[in-house]
């Protein structure tokens, strides 16, 4: 079985960061691991109000160090980093290390947070972890920060974002349209530096999209450990991803989180079971 990583936040509510990344995982059949950067709780109070706690470099570094003993990780991906010290910490870690495909999710900052747009933060993510990237994975927001091209709303507008970001050193580059594009399809452009691809679907209006990019950057992990080629590991995730966003479930008052087993009917893995 094929081994993976994120390194992300984790998400107390279960929709977004490394728990959806876990869940991605097992739903591909590839046994995943988890070093944690920071730990996002929510007011249940006002709902989007949410705090995020960083953890310390150190701590990080530990946990990089346990989950790389034994046999190598066939594929990771990064998620919020949470500061630029643990960018650090981890880059200096995986220059060490032999992995082949490494996805960037270059998450800025989640739904709700004070702490939007840290310019350390996104420095180090342009001057560090994107050299690193097999692929990134920014949505509409992200990718007009990391292109400094500001508001995107068309397709030529990405294009053009898109290989700025490339020219940062990403192999490959997938941007996530969603919502903001203003069209009736779910639109996601793919850049390797040479050719443009655009993958498209049902765009679902739905509020049940919590943990969507998230959850997309895991499947494109875990579609390149078991070996898929690029492109197609890309078409893979938004397939998984649309599913998820199709039978989303409401958590709590506030928060509908993508359901991680809708693409394999997980729910009747164990009908058998009073």
């Amino acid at each position: 079985m094929k081994k993976v990583l994120t390194i992300a936040g984790s998400d107390s509510t279960g929709g977004a960061g490394l728990e959806a990344d876990l869940k991605t995982f097992e739903e591909y059949g590839v046994f995943g691991f988890a070093s944690i950067t920071s730990i996002v709780t929510m007011d249940p109070k006002t709902g989007w109000s949410h705090e995020v706690t960083e953890l310390p470099a150190e701590l990080l570094l530990k946990q990089l160090i346990s989950a790389f003993a034994g046999s190598g990780m066939a594929a990771l991906k990064t998620g919020m980093m949470g500061n630029d010290a643990n960018i650090l910490a981890a880059v200096d870690f995986l220059d060490k290390q032999q992995v082949e495909n490494i996805v960037v999710d270059p998450v800025i900052a989640c739904k709700g947070t004070a702490q939007i747009l840290q310019p350390e933060v996104v420095t180090a993510i342009k001057k560090y972890l994107l050299p690193l990237a097999t692929i990134t994975t920014p949505n509409l927001v992200e990718t007009g920060i990391l292109a400094e091209l500001g508001d995107l709303t068309n397709l030529t507008d990405m294009k053009k974002a898109a290989r700025a970001i490339w020219q940062q050193g990403a192999k490959n580059v997938v941007i996530k349209g969603g919502h903001r594009l203003g069209s009736d399809k779910a639109i996601d452009l793919f850049y390797d530096g040479a050719e443009f691809v655009t993958f498209e679907n049902e765009l679902y209006q739905t509020d049940f999209n919590h943990g969507a990019g998230c959850t997309f950057a895991a499947a494109v992990t875990a579609g390149l450990a078991k070996g898929a080629p690029m492109r197609r590991a890309v078409a893979m995730a938004k397939q998984f991803v649309a599913a998820a966003i199709k039978e989303g479930v409401q958590i709590n008052p506030y928060v509908g989180h993508v359901w991680h087993g809708a693409y394999n009917k997980a729910q009747k893995r164990m009908e058998a079971i009073q």
